[in-house]
Parts: structure tokens; sequence; C-alpha cells
């Protein structure tokens, strides 16, 4: 490993690790009510571009980075939705029609 790959892996591993508490804290608030659904949509994109850009390059920081990132900002995404639903619906009584 050179030094570079240890920079990227680091700076990798410290943005991948920084989504832990939010995910943490928007699980066990039950609330997403203040995150910005826009932007973790399309923080999420460039994600996934970066993880396209890693595997051309077969660069396993940019893919295990962005990848991990990735699975964290998209279940931020559906927590989001998923307490949006049911702050519409807050008896979790599904309607049938």
């Amino acid at each position: 490993m050179t030094w570079f790959d240890f920079v990227g892996a680091l700076a990798g591993a410290l943005t991948t690790v920084s989504f832990v508490p939010q995910v943490v804290k928007t699980w066990r608030s039950g609330s997403a009510e203040d995150l910005s659904l826009f932007m973790f949509v399309l923080f999420s994109a460039g994600l996934l571009l970066w993880l396209v850009y890693g595997i051309a390059l077969r660069s396993l920081p940019i893919i295990l980075a962005n990848g991990i990132t990735l699975v964290l900002a998209l279940s931020i995404v559906l927590l989001k939705i998923r307490h949006a639903l049911r702050r519409r619906n807050p008896d979790g009584v599904r309607d049938p029609y």
C-alpha cells in the first residue's frame, strides 16, 4: 500500500464513519424531520457515480468508502421516507383502498 492509498483509505473511512451517528440517531429518535431528503438523494447519486468511478479504476479505497457510505446514505433516505409516511398515517393502519 502506497502513502496515497493509505491517505485515500483513511479519508474514505473517516467520511464513511461520519454517517453512522446520523443513521443511529435517526433510527432511535424515530424522526428525520430536520433532514433534507433532496440533499440526501443528490448525495446518494453522487456516491453512486463515485462508486462507478472507483470500479472503473479498480480502486479499492474508492469502492469501499463510497459503497458503504452509499448504503448509509440510502438508509437515511429510506428512514426519512418511512417517517414521512408514518406522519401521514400515524395510526399505522393501512387504507384497504
